[in-house]
């Protein structure tokens, strides 16, 4: 699924996977190797994220019901623990430096293309 900053009109990732059951979004990219550029983790039913188990730094784009964004955290190292952010119903994880490079902010309507073809 394609992740679009709508309000900037550029492209978060090309290929996002989206974790919806419970294992799965409590897996997130702990112990993953690396997340490529251009790839994503969408979470559902998440307001705050850690990076325990992870081996790199991610960006995470916090969104509301409509995809507004609520927040962005950039560079997370790992083995850190984040915030909780209200009204973030979702978050979206993405190589460090991903949210910078789009121009994305609070604020901003991000938009996912192919939505729920690639659940996880």
């Amino acid at each position: 699924m394609l992740a679009r900053n709508v309000t900037r009109s550029t492209v978060l990732a090309r290929e996002v996977r989206t974790a919806r059951a419970f294992r799965r979004r409590l897996r997130g990219l702990m112990l993953t190797p690396a997340l490529a550029p251009g790839a994503g983790l969408l979470i559902e039913r998440c307001s705050g994220i850690h990076t325990c188990f992870m081996r790199f730094a991610i960006d995470a784009v916090f969104l509301d019901r409509e995809g507004v964004v609520v927040a962005v955290v950039q560079g997370m190292r790992p083995w850190r623990f984040g915030r909780l952010y209200r009204g973030a119903r979702r978050v979206l994880e993405l190589p460090a430096g991903a949210a910078a490079a789009s121009g994305t902010r609070a604020g901003d309507r991000v938009s996912f293309e192919g939505e729920g073809d690639s659940p996880v």
